[in-house]
């Protein structure tokens, strides 16, 4: 092997274990995750939600966060395009299924990537056809997702029954951890 082999090789490798030792390490979820790890918002005492910014509803009429204190509300950042955020779909489905009668409310913020995706009409005939009956706002001028610091889609936030998000998660996965919350959130006495 002559010299530009053996240096390739070895930015090759060098790439292979960093990646290794911040997958292991967990810093990938928090270098992804704008407000921190899911670790740290178990414990957060002040970090209350912003408020939702105007948008059309689909399914509901408009919420306000603040007139849901008392439930556990997930807010959910997706886009009816993305592979990802229709990968995530079935749980969150699920989840409202099984837990909104318990106390869950499951809002979904529609923050478009394409100009298809801003027209409401479209996104209304998505929900119809994914099954999606949890209400859903749209947010084609992006307020929600600046008020959130958010940076990808799927973003799922946990909010207590206090309105102060307690768990975050940027793309797909960790459905148990979120569930678990879900759980302990519906049975956190109210203060």
């Amino acid at each position: 092997m002559d010299r530009r082999q053996n240096m390739l090789i070895g930015i090759v490798v060098a790439f292979v274990v960093v990646g290794a030792t911040v997958y292991a390490t967990g810093l990938s979820r928090r270098l992804l995750a704008p407000f921190g790890s899911s670790a740290e918002y178990k414990t957060s005492e002040s970090a209350t939600a912003p408020e939702l910014a105007s948008g059309d509803w689909i399914n509901s009429e408009p919420l306000k966060l603040k007139d849901l204190r008392g439930r556990v509300v997930l807010v959910e950042f997706w886009t009816f395009g993305c592979y990802n955020c229709r990968n995530t779909l079935p749980h969150v489905k699920d989840w409202d299924n099984r837990y909104r009668e318990k106390g869950l409310t499951i809002i979904g913020v529609h923050s478009p990537e394409f100009a298809e995706e801003r027209i409401v009409e479209n996104l209304r005939r998505q929900v119809d056809s994914l099954g999606i009956r949890y209400p859903v706002v749209s947010d084609n001028d992006y307020q929600t997702w600046n008020a959130y610091k958010v940076e990808a889609w799927p973003t799922v936030f946990l909010l207590d029954k206090r309105g102060r998000i307690r768990w975050m998660r940027v793309g797909e996965g960790d459905y148990d951890e979120a569930e678990r919350l879900i759980q302990q959130l519906l049975a956190e006495k109210e203060a």
